[in-house]
């Protein structure tokens, strides 16, 4: 049985600890309104700009010289998977998700016999699969840090992958993240950025295409909004991550604090128990004592 003084040191640790995760909490959710404000915003431009281009795509399918990043390689051999997670832990099960859908769609594509590479975002997916999957990793870079995710962050990841696109190293590229949904939710979601994909919740038939007027021609309108397009869609995944991260932290900071109060009161119930016990050994001591006497 554990002594008082013991029990004592065992209380003041996890108080200590609750005061911890009860400070994280609370940091957390004040980032988590910006968070989420921010990505709650690009979410409807990235979504209608995705669109608008796969409908211009539609309009111009069949015709030669289209942009790559519209029609990819016309092949399927090479996979190329951004998966993207948070620097930091302590947020649940917020990375875990990331890196077992990754690691999942990776084995799916090596059993049908496609070569995989992978560039991760994000300290934690990258350490993840550099333990199983170091041979894929062809780079990686860290999710940018700080209140705000600069946009150049996307940009130089978009044209990252327009380089390697144009040197032929891969033919689908697909970015894996979790979506925000809300604080007890963000969805692991797979999005394919080359070729350009319809959005999910896309259900428009070839007679529902809208009609454009372009000026300039098509070709130069794809070729100049594509680039953009793809540094768009990163964007706003980054902020998708950055709020996601920020609510599943939330989360897990409020069950551990919960957790830590009903720990501290299991103890401090067993530590007055072993005090009553103590003191009731000592007075029948003292009884025994005065009895012999």
């Amino acid at each position: 049985m554990a002594s008082l003084k013991e029990l004592r040191a065992r209380i003041g640790s996890v108080k200590s600890t609750r005061k911890i995760t009860s400070a994280m909490k609370m940091v957390a959710a004040a980032k988590l309104r910006r968070a989420e404000a921010r990505a709650a915003a690009a979410r409807p431009y990235a979504d209608a700009m995705r669109r608008m281009l796969a409908e211009v795509g539609r309009s111009v399918a069949g015709q030669g010289g289209q942009p790559a990043l519209l029609t990819g390689t016309g092949q399927d051999r090479v996979h190329l998977l951004i998966p993207m997670s948070s620097d930091r832990g302590l947020a649940g099960a917020f990375n875990s998700n990331i890196n077992r859908t990754t690691r999942n769609l990776v084995l799916k594509l090596q059993a049908e016999g496609k070569t995989v590479k992978i560039l991760p975002v994000g300290r934690k997916t990258y350490e993840f699969l550099s333990r199983d999957f170091s041979d894929l990793i062809i780079d990686h870079r860290h999710l940018a840090a700080g209140k705000e995710i600069p946009f150049s962050a996307a940009t130089e990841l978009g044209e990252q992958i327009t380089a390697l696109l144009e040197k032929g190293e891969f033919d689908v590229c697909t970015l894996v993240y979790n979506r925000f949904r809300n604080v007890m939710t963000q969805t692991p979601t797979e999005m394919q950025l080359v070729p350009l994909a319809l959005p999910e919740n896309d259900n428009a038939d070839a007679g529902d295409v809208a009609a454009y007027e372009f000026e300039p021609d098509e070709g130069t309108l794809l070729t100049s909004l594509l680039p953009r397009n793809l540094q768009v869609q990163i964007y706003a995944t980054m902020l998708e991550t950055a709020a996601g991260e920020n609510g599943a932290r939330m989360t897990a900071m409020d069950n551990a604090t919960r957790n830590a109060g009903k720990a501290i009161d299991g103890l401090t119930l067993k530590y007055n128990r072993t005090r009553q016990t103590n003191i009731t050994n000592e007075l029948i001591e003292i009884i025994s004592g005065a009895q012999a006497v």
